[in-house]
């Protein structure tokens, strides 16, 4: 793998101690900033994953809703009141 060189300014103090709380860590202040640098990476790539994943829902939704294949507020609401009926008269009974 190809190295780089990056370079940023922070003030003499944040150098200091993030260079201290490395040492702390057993670790160097530069392997710190590459694990971080390399979780962001990572955190983006599940953010961006989840994001294409819940617009592809969404608008799967959208087109079961315009081809007549989706369920109303109203007839989500009565299909949970039902289970919850059911569950609550399920544990009434094992509870006995």
């Amino acid at each position: 793998m190809q190295e780089a060189n990056f370079t940023l300014r922070v003030d003499n103090a944040l150098k200091t101690a993030f260079t201290e709380a490395a040492h702390r860590q057993d670790r160097t202040a530069a392997q710190l900033v590459r694990d971080y640098m390399r979780s962001v990476v990572q955190e983006t790539r599940e953010q961006d994953e989840y994001e294409a994943w819940f617009r592809a829902r969404v608008e799967a939704a959208r087109q079961e809703i315009s081809e007549g294949r989706g369920l109303t507020h109203e007839e989500v609401m009565i299909k949970q009141a039902e289970r919850r009926s059911r569950l609550l008269a399920q544990a009434a009974r094992q509870s006995q």
